[in-house]
């Protein structure tokens, strides 16, 4: 939805912020060296073997506040292939990141007086695990993580002289470490900002984290997430290592990245950080999701395209809406409203007049029978009204952030508001409960939360004004409409260390709750902020699962570290731009990382009109996007897929072969619930020892060999694309081939074309598609062999997962879902394929049956009297069973100097394999004429 900094472009409210900015506390200038690190004076081994060190600062000044003289450190290897290194004040308890929301082992407890000192305490010493070595230099103290297998310096805090940076500082409210970086380093992630250059971090862009309301256009801004870790992917040696680094803190913070360095400054919290040893770029996720919490498993009907709009002004729009989607033939599996179904903008009510209860019920009745979803957005600020029974009871169990020992009064779109403080847990009760009551009232099949970071149409101290009406009903709602007062008194509203909040150094309260204000048990929002998103997806989640025992779909706008485990989402307010189209895919690449995989931009841009030849290409990738959905704002015309006929076409191209993908996604979100595997990734992850793909952010795979090559440019009908080395086949027409030694190919792409290709050693499941998801899973299967292109011996393999998707866990073992293991040799002639079925009745159950093999890249035509299914020899004529075959084209570049390959495409149709039973098929090849 809309927003204040949605509506403007920062560079239009340059001048108010600055001003703002000013007079809130202006804009310091940092210091390159703002201190002289600490010392080390005892360093112990732990009970559970890890090491306790105690940290004296070198030399106090004032610059940002007085330094913390005596400092914790904890370094402990918490498994084979993660490290953990925390320091803290050695006195005095920080605020840290919750660990009942990110469930982790507690540290030791402070000591309230420090030890005597190891005798002769050396220099540099080590604490050696599996794959990481934690190394140290006790005066001054910095610390270093190497890999153990080849030595290689992961993370080195120590300046050794440097003027890039200083040494370690730790204060009240600034916080600062630095590494040094080899230059040829390949850093990701630091979000959320919209990357212009890419997905790789780029020198001197600025990265700061602060959960904030900016829309997505501006670039180099702190946007709604927060995610403190970074992916570094070296390749020496032509040998690619990727590890990542985590560092969990939920306070404000600028990272400074410079291309041989990177340097953290923060406004609170302490320094805890976790190191994961790779060394792929999918271990690397594993072990990350494995710490943070792996992604939440996903309803199949979440993987089919959703349609929303803020604007559907009643009933009557939403129910054409899905009937010209049906006319049109595009598949559709969710309709969505924003806050149009609301009674003046309150969460959990119901418009009587555009939405009478009894005519929704209806509609739901209808579109649940075929198989359709309806969700729904809330938004965290509940409107202050005596006659509204949410804000009553909430009052009733004080459930809201208070400001003052009063609940902190803001403004969102229902008026004045109070926003629920979710680290309460009567709070969590309360929400639970209101969630209960809405959906008795409604039905909803998920929840939308939005404005979550917290968003606030005002700043400061506010009061509801006398005499008149607020918000009045006229004019933009988002225009603060409250009195008002800046709040400067305390060093929580205006640190000494001013972050680069939304690219201008705002203040850190501006247009959201104020950081003096206080949750539960004393906890400031100042500590907390970034955390709110978060927090209130844990309860929401919380509360779905516990109203019909189902599988959640939540989507969050503010993410933090683990928002993954019980949320999706989306990239927020975007802009009808070819730049935008581009940018959308780094944002949903990047969330793959922080282990939300989950993910999508709004198709076709929110705001303003996009043109119909953009909106054609947008749905061209939107369609693979892991969440698939157009959005539109209030203001801008109507953009539903079926408004244009060449987009109705794309659409159709587009998300017909999405819906025959299903069962592929399926297995994908089941793999990223078990693993944290991206379902979108870059390609970097597939081939990490091909440097030329480490920077490219116009393609994408879909799981580990489906790949994606979108136009992105206004005019163009064709597209460049990079292929890795090996055979890659056009998923649309399977005759044409590309077989790459690695290298940039040119392709055709008229404009209802999208190029997506699969790579060989594969086996892609796929269905045969249709109008919704639950009707295109139940059709037949069809297999998807690929061998390299001409090749004499090669095998491939895929893999299959199905359940009953309202169940709330995704997993084996419950009757109710199947898992299935696909290989494919070629040998010697033959070509064998099987598969290796775990708890195949909830496959058998539903009859679900493989009618199709089409095997890729042959090198020989078949001989059909060679074909055996199961052992037994098949006849000629005597089964329903067809063979065919087609040569397959090669397209080879100008300059390529691939000799003349040929190869051949064979599809057996008519055949009758159940899915869940063990099945083995061999075929014997003859000579290629």
């Amino acid at each position: 939805m809309f927003s204040p900094a949605s509506l403007l472009s920062l560079s239009s409210l340059y001048v108010l912020l600055v001003l703002l900015s000013c007079f809130f506390g202006g804009v310091s200038s940092v210091p390159t060296k703002v201190g002289k690190g600490y010392r080390l004076i005892s360093a112990e081994e732990t009970s559970d073997g890890g090491f306790l060190g105690h940290l004296q600062v070198k030399q106090k000044n004032n610059i940002y506040g007085p330094d913390i003289p005596l400092l914790q450190l904890y370094v402990k290897h918490d498994t084979g292939d993660r490290l953990r290194v925390h320091i803290t004040d050695a006195e005095k308890q920080r605020w840290e990141v919750p660990y009942n929301l990110l469930p982790r082992e507690q540290p030791p407890a402070l000591k309230q007086t420090i030890g005597r000192s190891r005798k002769n305490l050396l220099t540099v010493s080590e604490l050696a695990g599996s794959e990481l070595i934690f190394s140290f230099t006790a005066d001054p103290f910095s610390f270093a993580v190497k890999r153990k297998s080849n030595g290689q310096t992961l993370f080195n805090s120590s300046s050794g002289g440097s003027d890039s940076f200083g040494e370690m500082v730790f204060k009240d409210q600034y916080l600062e470490i630095s590494t040094q970086l080899p230059k040829d380093a390949s850093l990701y992630g630091l979000g959320e900002n919209t990357q212009p250059h890419g997905i790789k971090l780029y020198p001197n862009d600025p990265y700061t984290l602060y959960t904030t309301d900016v829309s997505a256009i501006n670039l180099n801004t702190d946007l709604y997430g927060s995610h403190p870790v970074y992916m570094d992917l070296r390749n020496v040696g032509g040998e690619p290592f990727a590890h990542a680094v985590l560092l969990l803190n939920s306070n404000g913070m600028d990272v400074f990245y410079k291309g041989n360095s990177l340097t953290y400054k923060i406004i609170g919290g302490v320094f805890d950080f976790y190191f994961f040893s790779g060394p792929t770029p999918l271990d690397v996720v594993d072990q990350y999701t494995s710490f943070i919490g792996r992604p939440a498993p996903m309803p199949y009907w979440s993987l089919g395209f959703h349609q929303c709009r803020w604007g559907y002004h009643n009933l009557s729009v939403v129910e054409d809406v899905v009937e010209n989607y049906r006319k049109a033939q595009i598949p559709l599996d969710v309709i969505w409203n924003d806050d149009d179904h609301m009674d003046g903008h309150k969460d959990f009510t119901l418009n009587p007049v555009n939405y009478p209860r009894s005519k929704l019920l209806a509609f739901l009745d209808k579109i649940h029978n075929r198989g359709m979803k309806y969700i729904v957005i809330i938004d965290p600020g509940i409107g202050v009204n005596s006659s509204y029974g949410v804000y009553q009871r909430g009052i009733a169990n004080d459930v809201f952030i208070k400001y003052d020992g009063e609940p902190y009064l803001a403004q969102v779109w229902p008026g004045a508001v109070n926003f629920p403080d979710f680290l309460n847990p009567k709070t969590v009760a309360w929400w639970g409960d209101e969630i209960r009551r809405f959906h008795e009232l409604v039905p909803v099949d998920g929840l939308w939360i939005d404005m979550n970071e917290a968003s606030n149409f005002c700043s400061g101290k506010c009061t509801i004004p006398k005499g008149k009406q607020c918000p009045s009903g006229t004019g933009p709602g988002w225009i603060c409409c409250l009195d008002c007062k800046n709040i400067t008194k305390t060093r929580w509203d205006d640190p000494p260390y001013k972050i680069n909040a939304s690219g201008l150094q705002v203040p850190i309260g501006f247009k959201t709750i104020a950081t003096s204000a206080v949750h539960y048990n004393g906890v400031l929002e100042y500590d907390a902020h970034s955390l709110y998103g978060f927090s209130q997806a844990i309860a929401t989640h919380k509360a779905l699962q516990g109203l019909e025992g189902k599988r959640p779909f939540i989507l969050s706008r503010s993410t933090y570290v683990g928002s993954g485990k019980y949320a999706a989402h989306w990239t927020g307010d975007n802009k009808g731009t070819w730049e935008d189209l581009k940018y959308s895919i780094t944002t949903v690449l990047n969330f793959g990382i922080f282990g939300v995989p989950m993910v999508g931009a709004d198709i076709c841009g929110f705001y303003p009109a996009p043109t119909e030849e953009l909106c054609n290409r947008w749905i061209e990738v939107g369609a693979f996007y892991p969440f698939s959905r157009d959005h539109a704002n209030y203001y801008s015309p109507r953009q539903e897929l079926y408004q244009w006929k060449t987009v109705t076409k794309s659409a159709q191209n587009a998300l017909g072969m999405r819906y025959k993908l299903l069962p592929y996604l399926y297995t994908l979100n089941y793999l990223a619930h078990k693993s944290g595997a991206p379902i979108a990734r870059p390609l970097f992850f597939s081939f990490p020892a091909y440097k030329e793909c480490y920077g490219l952010s116009t393609q994408f795979l879909l799981g580990s060999s489906l790949m994606v090559s979108p136009v992105l440019e206004q005019g163009k009908t064709s597209v460049k694309a990079l292929f890795p080395p090996g055979s890659w086949y056009n998923l649309f027409d399977m005759t044409q081939t590309i077989v790459s030694k690695g290298q940039y190919f040119m392709l055709d792409a008229p404009l209802h074309v999208v190029n997506v290709h699969l790579y060989q050693n594969t086996i892609l499941p796929m269905q045969q598609g249709g109008m919704i998801s639950k009707e295109a899973r139940m059709t037949p299967f069809t297999l998807i062999v690929t061998f390299p292109a001409g090749a004499s011996e090669a095998q491939a393999k895929g893999n299959l997962y199905l359940d009953d998707d309202e169940l709330p866990e995704m997993k084996l073992g419950n009757g109710y879902s199947t898992y299935v293991d696909l290989y494919a040799t070629l040998k010697q002639g033959s070509v064998k394929i099987w598969s290796e079925v775990q708890e195949g009745k909830f496959a058998l159950d539903k009859g679900w049956k493989i009618e199709k093999i089409t095997v890729l890249g042959l090198s020989g035509s078949v001989d059909t009297s060679g074909l055996e299914i199961n052992g037994s020899p098949v006849a000629n004529g005597a089964s329903n069973i067809e063979l065919s075959s087609m040569k397959q084209m090669h397209l080879q570049d100008v300059e390529d100097g691939v000799g003349k390959k040929k190869s051949l495409m064979v599809e057996l149709s008519g055949l009758n394999l159940y899915v869940g039973k063990n099945f083995d098929m061999s075929m014997k090849m003859g000579v290629q004429g």
